[in-house]
Order: C-alpha cells, then sequence, then structure tokens
C-alpha cells in the first residue's frame, strides 16, 4: 500500500493506493494541515509514502513530521533523468518541477501514446510527451485566476473579474473571463500541434481549475483529476518497504 501526497502551490492532495487501485484520496486546504494526521490514521495501513512538494520547506516538513509519526518511510520525489517510461529532455532534468514530473509519469501510466499533460492549478502546465515517452518540453502560464487577479491589480479601472465565459463578451467582467479562458484553452491547442499528427495524441488535463476551460478545448481530451497522484503512485513502488 501507497500513500501519496501532492503538496500544490494552493493546497495539499493525497491517496492511498493498492498497487492497482485508489482506495482513498482527499484534499486539505493549508490551514487545515493540522488534521492530515488523524486523516491518514483513519485509513488503510500503508507501507510506504512518497510526496511531491512544491510549496516550500514549512509544508514539506510538517508532511515530513506527519509521516514519521505514522511510522512509514518517506520518499520525496524529484525529476529523474529517465523513469517510469518517461525520458526527460529538459536541459536540466532536475530544474523541472517534482509535481510535472510526476504528471508526466502518471500521464505515460494511463496512455502509452503520445500525450499533452496539462495541470490546471495556481499555474497551468502544458508538458509535451511523445509517443516513445520522451518529455519534449513544456509551458509554464498563470492559472485562471491570476490572470483574472493580474488584471485587477495592475489597471487602473478593471475588477477583480467574477464574470462568466461567453463567446461575445458585452460586459466588462465577462469580457475579463472570457479572456483568461481563452488564453489558457489557446496555449493547450497550439502545444497540442506538437503531438497531434501521432496516433491516438490525446490532450490529459488535470487539475483544481480544470474544468472552467476544458469544454472549450477542440482537441482530443480526457479528463483526470489527480495526475500528480497517478505518477506518485508509480514512483513510491521504487521505495523498499
Amino acid at each position: 500500500m501507497i500513500l501519496a501526497i501532492d503538496c500544490g502551490n494552493t493546497r495539499l492532495k493525497w491517496g492511498m493506493h493498492d498497487g492497482a487501485h485508489w482506495l482513498a484520496q482527499g484534499l486539505l486546504d493549508y490551514a487545515e494541515l493540522p488534521a492530515l494526521a488523524g486523516l491518514l490514521a483513519a485509513q488503510p495501513r500503508a507501507s510506504r509514502a512518497v510526496a511531491a512538494n512544491v510549496a516550500g520547506p514549512q509544508v514539506g516538513e510538517a508532511v515530513q513530521t506527519t509521516v514519521a509519526a505514522l511510522g512509514l518511510p518517506l520518499l520525496w520525489a524529484k525529476s529523474q533523468s529517465a523513469q517510469h517510461g518517461v525520458c526527460n529532455l529538459y536541459d536540466n532534468p532536475e530544474q523541472l518541477g517534482a509535481d510535472r514530473w510526476a504528471a508526466l509519469v502518471g500521464a505515460r501510466a494511463l496512455h502509452p501514446g503520445a500525450c499533452l499533460v496539462v495541470c490546471a492549478g495556481t499555474a497551468t502546465t502544458v508538458d509535451v510527451l511523445d509517443a516513445e515517452g520522451y518529455f519534449q518540453g513544456g509551458l509554464i502560464l498563470p492559472g485562471v485566476e491570476l490572470m483574472c487577479r493580474a488584471l485587477a491589480a495592475n489597471t487602473a479601472q478593471l475588477p477583480l473579474a467574477s464574470g462568466r465565459f461567453a463567446g461575445l463578451p458585452r460586459n466588462t467582467l465577462d469580457a475579463i473571463v472570457s479572456g483568461c479562458l481563452h488564453a489558457q484553452a489557446g496555449a493547450v491547442e497550439r502545444m497540442f500541434e506538437r503531438v497531434a499528427v501521432q496516433p491516438g495524441a490525446v490532450c490529459l488535463v488535470g487539475g483544481g481549475a480544470a474544468g472552467q476551460f476544458f469544454d472549450l478545448l477542440r482537441v482530443p481530451k480526457t479528463r483526470v483529476d489527480n495526475l500528480v497522484l497517478e505518477g506518485l503512485a508509480r514512483i513510491g513502488r521504487e521505495l523498499t518497504p
């Protein structure tokens, strides 16, 4: 049994994987992090834990303490040159974020062909994985909420938008939201061109903000709620219990 923990920019996600299926999954805001120990103690007993952390050292230390109290060995996932069928062509492979790497590993496990790996959260990452498992490179752009907040913070008369998507917006709030959603979808569609000619190519889309622009995408696509956890479950098999 593997305990997988994804310490993202905004929230922590966790899951219990038995090697074939997820038995339980959950998420916590970081203000609720002290509750993590109790949540995990109520789950089936894991033999090991694996985590990815982009939230900073304070969160990492809290997770380390919680996992240690459960008596589990903990592996901190890091980007590799090659792992689980994925080869990393980043100029400096270790510079790639652990969450992006885990998402690529998860995508390869779920789809053996070419794919575009999209994780939409505080930031949106858009990564190209070819049919042979080579990570060719990718984008990082502000997430939907960050884009909207940037307009509100850096313009004199544009508000923090609470509008909705419209094909031809006719008020300012809808215009801001629609512009940000088009920007997300457009970036994904442009990057999908890199794999579109490969047989069975698909866009795998996950993350808390994915639902805001998923339906706008005019490419073959599949929602995968927790790509990072999917990859961590595979990476965690390397840790000897």
